[in-house]
C-alpha cells in the first residue's frame, strides 16, 4: 500500500476499506451513546466549529477553565473504552508506541474547520498521534515545528490515516474546509477525525 511522506507527515492513503470503516463508524455510535459529543469553547469563550467526544481512559477538552485531558465526559460519567477496531490500526502503523490512552473523536460539519495549532497537552512527546478520517474529504495543512512559514496542503479521504511522529510531532496542522457529500460513509454527511495519542 502506498505511503506518502509530506513535511514528516507518514500519510496512508485508503488504509482503511468500506467494511472497516463502517465497522468503526458503528462502534463510534456505541461510543457516543455514552459520552455524547459537545459544543466545546476555547478559554476566551470562542465556541469551536467542531463537536467533541472522546473514548480512553483520558479525553481533551477545552473551557474556560482551559486546554487539558480528563479522566470524564462533562456530563461526569467516565469515556468509553476505545474501540477494538480503533486500537488496531494503531498496533499494526505504530507497533513500537505505548498503548493510547485517548482516542479524542471530532465531528466536522461542511462549515467547520480546525485551525493551524499543535498537539502539544501530553507528558510524552516522543509518542506519536494517529489520525483517521473518516466521511466526507478535508483539506488537511501542514506547517512547521514553529507557528509561520510555508505550509503544504492534502486533502485526506475517508479511511486515511495519518502518523506524526518526530519532527511531524510537534508540527503545527489544521483542517481548512471540508469537502461536503464527498462520502457517502455517514446518512447525514460531515466527517468523523480520530486522533489517537498517549496522554501520560
Amino acid at each position: 500500500m502506498t505511503v506518502l511522506s509530506i513535511r514528516g507527515f507518514e500519510i496512508h492513503p485508503g488504509y482503511l476499506d468500506a467494511g472497516e470503516q463502517a465497522a468503526i463508524v458503528a462502534d463510534l455510535r456505541k461510543c457516543l451513546a455514552q459520552a455524547p459529543l459537545v459544543q466545546p469553547v476555547t478559554p476566551r469563550g470562542k465556541p469551536m466549529s467542531v463537536r467533541m467526544s472522546a473514548a480512553g481512559d483520558f479525553g481533551w477538552v477545552t473551557d474556560r477553565k482551559g486546554y487539558r485531558y480528563e479522566t470524564e465526559h462533562p456530563s461526569g460519567l467516565a469515556w468509553p473504552p476505545i474501540p477494538t477496531s480503533v486500537t488496531q490500526v494503531w498496533r499494526a502503523l505504530v507497533p513500537e508506541a505505548r498503548a493510547p490512552e485517548c482516542c479524542l473523536i471530532n465531528w466536522y460539519d461542511d462549515t467547520a474547520k480546525m485551525g493551524m495549532h499543535q498537539d502539544s497537552d501530553e507528558a510524552d512527546m516522543a509518542q506519536p498521534v494517529l489520525s483517521i478520517s473518516l466521511g466526507d474529504e478535508a483539506l488537511f495543512r501542514m506547517g512547521n515545528t514553529t507557528r509561520g512559514g510555508k505550509t503544504e496542503s492534502l486533502w485526506l479521504g475517508s479511511g486515511d490515516v495519518v502518523v506524526m511522529a518526530g519532527d511531524a510531532r510537534r508540527a503545527f496542522h489544521g483542517i481548512d474546509r471540508v469537502r461536503a457529500g464527498s462520502s457517502t460513509l455517514l446518512p447525514k454527511g460531515g466527517r468523523i477525525n480520530l486522533t489517537l495519542r498517549v496522554v501520560t
